[in-house]
């Protein structure tokens, strides 16, 4: 466990003049609120906060920064108020511990809402200060250095997943490569532990041999380097293992294919000297198409320069070269938190806070998105963006995910501007509104008054400002219609029980009917009906002094016509009985997963997995909440690949394996992608998503099988 003195030392070594006192008083304060709590480790609770402080040290970070640290935990965990904390401590380390602090004491109605109105506080506080994250990230990084210590392995898995999806992305965002890295191979560790442990085996297995192509690489630049008069230092490390992992999954490689485990830098003083030294590179190795990145003049969002090259030499192995100033090798290693320079009266200038404008757009987003799995994968794809820079007409440069079309831009530049969109020209010449940007396009967006967005462009936008727009306007004309709908079922049924529905809806009881039914409107009630998440029957039998015997489903309301009771087996619809239920064939949900209803005419209501892409793009106001039923005990189709090398006998085994584990075999289809290695797609009848695991594991275990996964149909 690292000590308060040793964290001072770090802070008076790049700080002299810091106002040490702070972190003194931070430092006895939580010692006391904490005294007596322990560990999963067995450790005093006061460990986490005092590694968490000393990983901010190593950042160089302010005094009220670490002193922050030091408190992180004290209103989530122990008797203190954020009252108490801005008293002793002042507002900023108030607002940076309370931004940090989860919403444990508020009442939600999932795991998954919790997690994200969490994230949702979190991402609103760091907009403000940006320390916030700082503090979360080495919070997270302790954690799972310490994650060995959780008895649940399912526990430790969901955290890994968490770090990988959201805190490693954020780092990488922010420019701190070293924690990005580290939380990426601890969590691979838990997420895939044979996939991580086969892999380790891999690579120290030539260890021996790599380190001595290493040498010889370093020695021959510096050579070039001292013989053209260029002063410099040469680094040569391995790749980290979810780097290579990654590498593989997405290009199909074996780890016999994976060429470039090593990667080589060059530290130089100036840009100049980074340009003369690429072109020394490319004297004495051949450069490989396609793979030289220029991001000194193109650098990217969180500030990160450099120049990339891929070489060969005579052997034909494959040398990735990075090439920066010292300047820039700081930021790389530490970004924003290298630009932050905090000290007493200091704040960011104004060119680092406009790089980090995409908080902003994420604090933005949040405004409008309401479901707890939508906001979280809007936060995901803010955070995973390989960016290409394109060009307005008058010059000025935007980023944008790759991917990213004219109506991504659009919506870039303004909300009115992506609505009003009806062509685009790109590089002077008209293209259509799906066509991919690329890195130095100019791209100009033609206009028309009056004109509105299309439901079409959810299927090619990238941006969550353009989704998150395009859905807002969708679902604002289908609460017109819906209301219009709506109004008229209504009617029609009062009528039908002999009741006026236009004067009984201007009275008190209407209001009471809408708020009875979980709304703060009437409009809303009715809006409701029109969607059919509500049938006009639920509404009319509040205002009749007897409960109809009619039995009509939902979608009888929707279509005028009397549906058959359905036996919905594994399915429990809120607040409606005997409708049609049926199972989207695009990601084949089975009990265990995340799972969402949404309404469809005629069709009665079908079930996604909550994260399924079809599903995102339905009108959110068409969503019913669905559950499974634990007392049913069906079978459930599920799509799985298996990739392996080919050997005789080996649909065999792996058919074997599935029956042992009294998993049903529906179909199997068998392609070869390369000549040796060959792709099995299976479906199968599984019971559960513990069944599907238990089946994945056992199929892992086949001699040559490499990859085994779930997949979407």
């Amino acid at each position: 466990m690292i000590r308060i003195t040793e964290i001072i030392d770090k802070i008076i070594e790049y700080n002299p003049e810091a106002e040490l006192d702070l972190i003194d008083r931070a430092y006895i304060y939580s010692a006391r609120v904490h005294d007596g709590q322990v560990r999963l480790s067995g450790e005093p609770y006061l460990s986490h906060p005092l590694e968490v402080a000393g990983i901010l040290a190593d950042m160089k970070l302010d005094p009220v920064s670490v002193a922050a640290a030091l408190l992180h935990d004290v209103i989530e965990d122990t008797h203190a108020t954020r009252e108490d904390i801005e008293s002793m401590f002042g507002k900023d380390v108030a607002h940076i511990v309370d931004g940090v602090t989860k919403l444990s004491k508020i009442a939600f109605k999932s795991s998954q809402e919790r997690q994200a109105e969490n994230f949702r506080k979190m991402i609103l506080a760091m907009a403000n200060d940006i320390r916030v994250i700082f503090i979360k990230l080495a919070d997270r990084l302790h954690n799972i250095r310490t994650l060995q210590f959780h008895k649940s392995e399912d526990r430790k898995r969901k955290i890994a997943q968490e770090t990988m999806d959201i805190y490693a992305p954020l780092a990488a965002r922010l420019g701190i490569y070293w924690i990005k890295k580290e939380l990426e191979d601890t969590a691979f560790r838990y997420i895939l532990p044979d996939e991580y442990e086969k892999l380790k085996g891999l690579v120290n297995k030539d260890r021996k041999e790599r380190e001595i192509f290493v040498e010889t690489i370093k020695h021959k630049i510096t050579e070039k380097m001292e013989e053209v008069g260029l002063t410099c230092e040469v680094q040569g490390r391995y790749k980290q293992f979810w780097s290579i992992y990654s590498k593989m999954e997405s290009q199909n490689l074996t780890f016999e294919d994976v060429h470039d485990l090593v990667a080589f830098r060059i530290i130089l003083v100036t840009v100049p000297q980074c340009y003369e030294a690429l072109g020394h590179i490319h004297s004495i190795w051949k450069p490989i198409a396609k793979k030289f990145k220029d991001y000194i003049g193109f650098p990217k969002p969180n500030m990160y320069q450099s120049l990339h090259t891929t070489v060969s030499n005579s052997h034909g192995d494959r040398i990735e070269i990075q090439i920066r100033t010292w300047e820039m090798d700081k930021v790389a290693n530490s970004g924003i938190a290298a630009h932050w320079g905090y000290k007493e009266g200091r704040v960011v200038d104004d060119s680092v806070s406009k790089t980090y404008s995409w908080l902003q757009n994420l604090v933005e987003n949040q405004e409008t998105i309401k479901d707890p799995d939508e906001f979280l994968e809007s936060v995901r794809i803010d955070l995973f963006p390989d960016e290409v820079y394109v060009f307005t007409p008058n010059g000025e440069i935007h980023s944008l995910p790759r991917g990213a079309t004219p109506i991504d831009f659009a919506y870039l530049i303004h909300t009115e501007v992506g609505n009003q969109c009806t062509g685009a020209k790109v590089n002077n010449r008209m293209v259509s509104l799906n066509t991919e940007l690329k890195t130095g396009d100019r791209v100009e967006i033609i206009t028309t008054k009056n004109h509105n967005p299309s439901k079409d462009w959810l299927n090619f936008v990238k941006t969550v400002k353009a989704r998150s727009r395009i859905r807002q306007w969708i679902k604002q004309q289908e609460k017109e219609r819906s209301v219009t709908l709506g109004r008229e079922m209504l009617d029609k049924i009062f009528r039908k029980h002999r009741l006026n529905f236009n004067s009984i809806s201007k009275t008190d009881d209407m209001q009471k009917t809408a708020e009875n039914f979980g709304f703060k409107t009437e409009d809303e009630l009715i809006a409701s009906v029109g969607y059919g998440k509500i049938t006009p029957l639920q509404v009319v039998k509040r205002f009749i002094p007897k409960p109809e015997e009619e039995d009509e489903s939902i979608i009888g309301k929707l279509t005028g016509k009397v549906q058959p009771k359905k036996n919905r087996g594994g399915i429990l619809v809120k607040g409606i009985d005997d409708i049609l239920v049926r199972f989207a064939k695009c990601c084949q949900p089975v009990p265990g997963d995340a799972i969402t209803g949404y309404i469809t005419r005629g069709h009665g209501v079908t079930i996604h997995r909550k994260n399924c892409v079809n599903a995102l793009k339905t009108s959110p106001e068409r969503q019913i909440d669905v559950t499974w039923n634990e007392e049913a005990t069906n079978s459930y189709p599920v799509t799985i690949r298996v990739r392996s090398l080919d050997r005789v006998g080996l649909l065999a085994d792996i058919a074997g394996s599935i029956s042992k584990n009294k998993a049903n075999i529906i179909s199997v289809n068998t392609t070869f992608w390369t000549k040796e290695k060959v792709e099995n797609v299976f479906e199968l009848a599984v019971e559960n998503t513990a069944h599907l695991e238990t089946v994945l594991i056992s199929i892992k275990k086949v001699p040559m099988v490499h990859e085994v996964k779930r997949i979407d149909r």
